[in-house]
């Protein structure tokens, strides 16, 4: 009996959600490169986990670096910082009372809503019901399953015309912690088919063009941060000969694979995979683009946090074929972004103003923009619930404005 019982108690403690009770989030501001070597040794040294930018090796001066810090490392962190004399922050002074009051309503009940981050089991139930309630102009299909066998459901939203339409592809939740991405796919979806009829840009859109939306890209890690892990980024695949789980999904395509801002340590939160498209997520989706890439002529990909909008390259510094359409354009959106509740955003080449790895399943394709959401680094990927509203309105006005400019600029 009492073996029993020990084995029940440490299986509730493996189902238990990881605590952050003490864990720090801090902002460090490298101003020299004896600074940037410092947080790059402590990045491959200690166990922290970038949050901004998501790896040390693409540290550089004056960019603003967020790094979780857990508890029982921060002794250590402080004594190394405080010697180099490095500008420090601290954004959370303990992660476990922000991971706790992301969620407005802490009564929250099953039902899908717009304004509150739904978990999985939720998001699936609607997104079957919202394509069968509009079946005029959504239709859904699913193009595969995960590592861990969740159906990967894709919607196509336009008016039924009986012929191809050119078409936007937009992707949320390649990254399972970031929340608000998955909650913007959610309000895109609703604003779109809402809109139909009533409004004129949105109806001329989606008579002439249509929209592919993958309302969860990395669905096992999404789970994952729900149930186990709020601070989850990878898939939830096996990795070979190592202990531990998971891929990078962004860095497991076909470009640039595995060198600037990936790791092949599959113990990094940058691991580019054993091979390419090694994901089954990422071999599902890039079949659909290649199988699609005729119609394909947008790829919007959502992720959070940092208020930019990045276009290629990323994986490289030379500048894209048509950098000044798609720097014009960039600009546009975040105007048309600013102008609703002022939220001021950055644009350019995801390498130049990032230095990040973000263009590696969409190189094919002309009009190419990462987003990266609210905010700045006051919640991270903790965004409470109140923004989720504001954030997918001035989201809305900037997807809009590249939709636009897609269907009047052909090719």
């Amino acid at each position: 009996m009492r073996v029993l019982l020990l084995l029940g108690l440490v299986a509730v403690a493996l189902c238990e959600p990881i605590r952050f009770v003490g864990d720090k989030v801090l902002r460090l501001t490298p101003g020299s490169e004896e600074d940037v070597t410092i947080i790059r040794e402590i990045g491959h040294k200690i166990k922290v986990d970038f949050w901004k930018p998501d790896s040390p090796d693409l540290v550089t001066i004056g960019m603003n670096v967020d790094i979780h810090v857990p508890a029982a490392q921060l002794d250590m962190v402080f004594t190394i910082l405080q010697q180099s004399g490095m500008e420090v922050k601290v954004m959370f002074e303990n992660l476990q009372e922000a991971v706790e009051t992301q969620m407005d309503n802490k009564m929250a009940t099953k039902a899908h809503d717009y304004t509150k981050y739904n978990n999985w089991a939720t998001i699936n139930d609607w997104v079957i019901s919202i394509s069968s309630a509009n079946a005029d102009l959504i239709s859904r299909q699913v193009i595969g399953n995960t590592y861990e066998g969740r159906p990967m459901h894709l919607l196509q939203i336009g008016k039924k015309t009986g012929s191809a339409k050119p078409a936007i592809f937009m992707d949320c939740g390649f990254h399972a912690r970031e929340w608000i991405t998955h909650a913007f796919c959610q309000w895109f979806i609703k604003e779109v088919h809402t809109s139909y009829g009533s409004d004129p840009e949105m109806t001329n859109l989606l008579d002439r063009m249509d929209f592919f939306v993958l309302p969860v890209f990395n669905i096992d890690g999404y789970e994952y941060t729900w149930t186990k892990d709020r601070m989850w980024r990878k898939t939830r695949s096996r990795n070979s000969g190592s202990s531990c789980i998971g891929t990078d999904p962004n860095r497991n395509f076909d470009a640039g694979w595995c060198t600037t801002g990936a790791s092949s340590n599959p113990c990094s939160e940058t691991y580019c995979g054993s091979s390419i498209e090694s994901e089954i997520e990422s071999k599902n989706l890039a079949n659909f683009i290649r199988s699609n890439k005729s119609i394909i002529k947008s790829y919007l990909t959502i992720h959070s946090y940092s208020q930019m909008l990045l276009f290629p390259y990323s994986y490289k510094y030379d500048l894209a074929a048509h950098h000044s359409e798609l720097l014009s354009v960039s600009q546009g959106a975040i105007a048309a972004l600013r102008s609703l509740y002022g939220t001021r955003y950055t644009s350019g080449p995801g390498a130049v103003t990032i230095c990040e790895y973000k263009e590696s399943k969409k190189s094919s394709v002309k009009y190419s923009y990462t987003f990266e959401l609210r905010d700045e680094g006051r919640y991270g990927f903790l965004l409470p619930e109140s923004q989720i509203k504001p954030t997918c309105e001035e989201t809305m006005l900037a997807v809009k404005y590249i939709a636009n400019h897609v269907l009047n600029n052909p090719y």
